[in-house]
């Protein structure tokens, strides 16, 4: 029996696993643990591939993988390539292990043994080669946007195959190997990786400068997203937001050059459009009314701000252009409930409401922002706690983060997650906290770590809503905070209660 009959296995009544290529039956992978990293881990898990791989430290998706099968080994090694028996057939790694690290001795060992190494995206664009794509790409929103269309087309009774940058809250996984044959994907358009895939339907959110740390110029940021236009298939279409300039003028380069294209937004008019005709906030939901077809539609959504009802109209189209049923689509969409770090709620302490955010770059910021306040409500003040994400887009944006962080009432900024990068001379934190509009008193710069979570506990009231928001570690801050709230709660009622009883009683 032939390698590649052997990985074929079934998976359902009417299903089998697409064998893969012998390139991929054996794979290790360099940082693991990574949100895409791992979730192509997944899915080749579910194939039939063996997986081993390595990664800094142990994580939630490090011990999922160890769980399905892969052999995964916290710390970089040249035998880790031997985890594998008879060796990986393929390596697979990042732009940012060759960048922050050339000379990791996996990547060397990979190199003196002749063993291919792969950049996750064509690993990616592999494993949706036998299934109708429909890949999310845009500056802000890929994520909850690639997620709303997973759980709709699940409304509708589909199984797609899905890979996406963060975990579905219903689900709590990032990727998934379906018996459909629609594979969604969120597509990463930092590095330009997004350009190995060929979609039957792309999505593309907005569009304005970001990472210029990789592509050098906001020209030629812009450019990317054109050649990643004219990759969808012929028949194929190309969804835009008709709101965000630069997703509008894409999409007009694109139709001009043969693509087909629908639009959303308050300012789409055309012929198989979504045209927004009303968004209202109802606390931690929202009520869209929008137009299709002659026709207009009301849906409810779980979660906040306007934002992300566009990204509904987004899911919305391309299901649609999937062949999706548009009840079984709002059905789905009514239903979801969010994605892991994207405005999280992490608890409640002492009255005081902490939520969890990714928001990294000035519009996400903004965004979420916005549509947080609704959710305060009338009473009480919006708290952040913001951690840049990279040097290069600190010292770019600066002044953007500090427009879009001037939303909020109190403001705390760390310094800056490095992340790949090397730190700058005189980039760091404080440089977006100069550039806040906020009385001076409301806005506070605190290089120390362990200081944060005291920080926000002395700066809350009954009645606040704290968001700690960033793309790296400030995560695990929310539950500091609110174990530091629930301690002063302690502390304050063990203090109360040694208090007298009555003026007559004690030294009186």
């Amino acid at each position: 029996m032939t390698e590649q009959v052997e990985q074929e296995q079934r998976v359902g009544a009417d299903s089998v696993v697409p064998p893969l290529p012998r390139l991929l039956s054996r794979v290790h992978f360099i940082g693991a643990g990574g949100a895409a990293m791992s979730g192509i881990a997944r899915i080749l898990l579910a194939r039939g591939a063996m997986v081993s791989g390595s990664d800094a430290k142990d994580s939630r998706a490090v011990l999922a993988l160890r769980t399905l099968g892969a052999e995964v080994t916290v710390g970089h090694d040249a035998h880790n390539l031997d985890l594998l028996p008879g060796g990986p057939t393929a390596l697979v790694t990042t732009k940012a292990v060759h960048q922050a690290d050339p000379d990791n001795p996996e990547l060397l060992e990979a190199a003196a043994r002749g063993i291919p190494v792969l950049h996750r995206s064509s690993v990616l664009a592999e494993l949706m080669a036998d299934h109708r794509a429909a890949c999310v790409s845009g500056s802000a929103g890929k994520t909850s946007t690639t997620s709303m269309l997973v759980v709709a087309l699940q409304a509708c009774g589909e199984d797609p195959s899905f890979m996406i940058g963060g975990d579905l809250l219903a689900s709590g996984s990032s990727a998934h190997h379906g018996v459909g044959d629609v594979f969604v994907a969120e597509a990463d358009e930092s590095d330009g990786s997004f350009l190995a895939y060929s979609p039957a339907v792309a999505i593309v959110t907005n569009v304005e400068p970001d990472h210029l740390d990789h592509h050098g110029t906001a020209e030629a940021y812009m450019a990317v997203f054109d050649a990643f236009a004219a990759r969808v298939e012929p028949g194929g279409a190309l969804v835009v937001c008709a709101d965000d300039p630069g997703a509008a003028a894409l999409g007009d380069r694109a139709a001009a050059g043969g693509v087909r294209v629908r639009r959303y937004g308050r300012a789409a008019t055309g012929d198989g459009d979504l045209r927004v005709l009303d968004y209202r906030a109802e606390g931690s939901a929202g009520v869209l009314r929008f137009a299709l077809a002659g026709r207009e539609h009301e849906l409810r959504l779980g979660v906040p701000g306007e934002h992300q009802a566009l990204n509904a109209c987004a899911a919305l189209l391309a299901g649609l252009d999937l062949g999706a049923p548009l009840d079984g689509l709002l059905a789905g969409l009514a239903g979801f409930d969010g994605v892991r770090r994207r405005f999280e709620y992490r608890g409640t302490a002492a009255g005081v409401r902490v939520y969890d955010d990714y928001a990294h770059a000035p519009t996400k910021v903004a965004a979420q922002l916005r549509a947080a306040r609704p959710v305060l409500g009338e009473h009480g003040r919006l708290i952040v706690a913001f951690q840049p994400h990279l040097y290069s887009r600190t010292r770019d944006f600066a002044a953007e983060f500090g427009a879009a962080l001037s939303l909020a009432d109190e403001v705390v900024v760390l310094d800056v997650y490095g992340a790949r990068e090397q730190p700058e001379p005189g980039v760091n934190g404080e440089l977006i906290a100069r550039q806040l509009t906020l009385p001076p008193e409301n806005v506070h710069y605190e290089p120390s770590w362990g200081q944060v979570p005291a920080l926000l506990a002395d700066l809350a009231r009954p009645g606040d809503l704290v968001v700690t928001m960033g793309a790296g570690d400030i995560t695990v801050l929310g539950p500091e905070v609110l174990s530091e709230l629930e301690r002063r709660v302690a502390q304050a009622a063990e203090q109360s209660s040694e208090q007298p009883d009555s003026p007559g009683a004690g030294s009186r």
